[in-house]
């Protein structure tokens, strides 16, 4: 087991002033909504906290960060339903102008990748993280970003369209949240929407997390999910004029060639999504395949009418190849600041 207080981040101010140098050139737009006294003062920060947890950082830290990049490498498309799903709730300017995103939780920038792959327009995302290494892999793959955490945003008052916390929420401390959702609406321009993106606790989810991924990556994984109640809590305090807590499809889903490997392409995935060198080095020959297997047996999701949706393999004829889908619901909370 990695010793957690060996994980720690290197990012100080010169680093910042390189990305902020960076975004400036590559995305004007972007640059602009950034508090640059904020930046500074959060790197100046984050170099005397040698001690910082990076979970999503390098293999020599105790990090996952290189595996994580490598499932979304490998398989850019299989959160591609949420993930559209999401933007698609991001209100268009009146301007016509992009409206501008921040992806507060971005990791190596999959999200913006997504939208470029499925051509989604009107949209200018800049992908934010806690962890430098995970803000370098996003740069590499031409998506501008930057490192900040998750309740200390670095824009200016009332500067952005959107606020987007997703895939990972649960990562932030219940005593962060709160202050997380205050930070949203402070950017928010007037109209301006925050899409806070999780799963419930007691769900398919809560319990891959628990059973799976906790005792089986090398990084553990001992989160709190969050509930409706303290969701809708958070926009009420927030200060959010108009807001809703939802529910929404966010399958994982893998193709290939036959339906075998469709299947072993998604065990493939979630191996490295998660780290799970736990199962690897139980299965070696065959860990893929004992990782899908793990997760027909959770995710099971039940249908208004009380039925259950399990996984599904099914041949597209459009695409002539093999589809692998496992279902997950997802709880949205969605915040709207009134004009």
């Amino acid at each position: 087991m990695t010793d957690l207080t060996e994980r720690h981040v290197r990012f100080g101010e010169a680093d910042m002033a390189d990305h902020l140098n960076r975004l400036g050139r590559a995305a004007p737009d972007l640059h602009a909504c950034v508090d640059p006294e904020r930046a500074r003062a959060w790197a100046r920060r984050l170099a005397r906290t040698a001690d910082l947890k990076d979970d999503f950082g390098e293999d020599e830290d105790g990090g996952r960060g290189a595996s994580y990049i490598r499932a979304q490498a490998r398989n850019l498309t299989a959160r591609a339903q949420g993930i559209q799903h999401l933007l698609s709730l991001v209100p268009a300017r009146a301007d016509h102008r992009p409206a501008v995103v921040v992806d507060v939780l971005g990791g190596d920038g999959l999200l913006r990748r997504v939208a470029n792959a499925r051509r989604l327009t009107g949209l200018s995302l800049l992908t934010c993280d806690a962890s430098p290494y995970m803000v370098r892999a996003a740069w590499a793959a031409n998506c501008p970003a930057l490192v900040q955490r998750a309740d200390r945003l670095l824009m200016r008052d009332g500067s952005v369209d959107a606020v987007l916390v997703a895939y990972g929420s649960h990562h932030i401390a219940a005593e962060d949240r709160a202050e997380l959702v205050h930070e949203a609406y402070r950017v928010l321009r007037p109209g301006g929407v925050l899409l806070l993106h999780d799963f419930l606790v007691g769900s398919p989810m809560d319990a891959w997390f628990r059973d799976v991924v906790d005792p089986y990556s090398r990084t553990g994984h001992a989160f709190d999910h969050f509930t409706r109640e303290e969701l809708w809590g958070y926009l009420t305090k927030a200060g959010f004029e108009s807001g809703e807590v939802t529910e929404m499809a966010d399958p994982y889903v893998a193709t290939a060639a036959t339906a075998p490997e469709a299947e072993l392409e998604l065990g493939r995935y979630l191996l490295d999504m998660y780290g799970l060198t736990g199962i690897e080095r139980r299965h070696p020959a065959d860990a893929p395949r004992h990782t899908v297997e793990l997760a027909k047996t959770i995710f099971r999701d039940e249908r208004a009418d009380g039925s259950l949706e399990t996984y599904s393999v099914v041949y597209d004829t459009t695409a002539r190849a093999w589809t692998c889908t496992m279902p997950r619901t997802a709880v949205l909370a969605i915040g709207r600041k009134v004009p």
